[in-house]
């Protein structure tokens, strides 16, 4: 082999991680590295010596995995984590089935271009609202006082529920959350629809195929990769739930600093100015978004991709 093929051979091989490179680089400035910096903090702890008044009265220590056990230990944690599985139950579901219909109907109305893309804007609309704008704009409608839902239920004589109750409050948040996010996930199911042709509909419709036994049989299958996707986007969302919660706390004291896991996180860095029991949870949370969203990945991806290619 020549000097000048052995040449071409090394600069082919690296075109690939040429073009990974900046990715590589973003995800190692902005994801690894705060991660490995927030495990380093986990391990360490502020000794205070005498009143803690001097200026070396504070040294950072070593301190194991006492930050990690205080922070399990902690009596809001286990609530923090059941509020998030409800939390997540609700809009998981939810979210993915309303924008699997949506995806569904627009695809079956394929002949109308101009409404239907008229439609895909209107319901991808709220994703593009931010999510401290967006809990305000609900936070005003669920304020019975100031609503005008609850002006106009009270003219008729209907009692407007309290839904910042503690009854109601997990729901209100979830709403948020679902009216935000269906336009996304709607988008990603109706462009792995596009992408079938229409001959394969219709011949099924000679078949005599019906149009649900058409999306049961072929759509869903055909869209389950990217299901299976913004499946996991959404549990990783879930995980992370931390503006609405957030924006909804001032209008009503049934949500606490602590109500999702990563509030509790920031109760800890911002309000009790503990930061390393702050990146113990963190931490704690990174772990068990990737093993649950790793697990979730092996236990139905080789079978959906797997499907996808034959």
């Amino acid at each position: 082999m020549s000097l000048t093929t052995t040449r071409r051979s090394i600069r082919r091989a690296g075109v690939p991680y040429a073009f990974l490179a900046p990715g590589l680089l973003l995800f190692t400035l902005f994801l690894a590295a705060p991660i490995g910096y927030a495990g380093y903090l986990s391990l360490r702890k502020v000794k205070v010596s005498g009143l803690g008044l001097g200026s070396k009265s504070r040294t950072e220590v070593w301190a194991g995995l006492s930050n990690y056990a205080r922070s399990m230990t902690d009596p809001e944690w286990l609530p923090s984590v059941y509020r998030i599985l409800g939390y997540g139950l609700i809009v998981v579901p939810a979210m993915l089935g309303l924008a699997l219909l949506m995806a569904l109907l627009l695809d079956a109305n394929r002949t109308r271009p101009a409404l239907s893309g008229f439609a895909r804007i209107s319901i991808f609309l709220p994703y593009a609202v931010p999510a401290v704008v967006a809990s305000l704009l609900w936070g005003f409608l669920y304020l019975p006082r100031v609503s005008p839902f609850g002006y106009a239920l009270g003219k008729l004589g209907i009692g407007t529920p309290e839904l910042l109750s503690s009854s109601w409050v997990l729901y209100a948040v979830a709403n948020v959350a679902v009216w935000g996010g269906t336009g996304f996930n709607m988008i990603v199911l109706y462009t792995a629809l596009k992408s079938v042709p229409t001959s394969l509909y219709e011949s099924a419709r000679i078949d005599g195929a019906s149009e649900l036994a058409i999306a049961w049989r072929i759509k869903i299958p055909i869209v389950l990769p990217s299901l299976i996707m913004t499946f996991v986007f959404s549990m990783i969302a879930t995980l992370q739930v931390f503006a609405e919660p957030m924006t909804l706390k001032p209008l009503s004291n049934t949500i606490s600093f602590t109500w999702t896991p990563l509030m509790k996180v920031y109760r800890d860095a911002f309000v009790r100015n503990d930061i390393h029991s702050a990146a113990a949870t963190s931490v704690v949370i990174a772990l068990a978004t990737f093993l649950l969203s790793f697990g979730f990945l092996k236990l139905v991806g080789r079978r959906a991709f797997d499907q996808e290619d034959s």
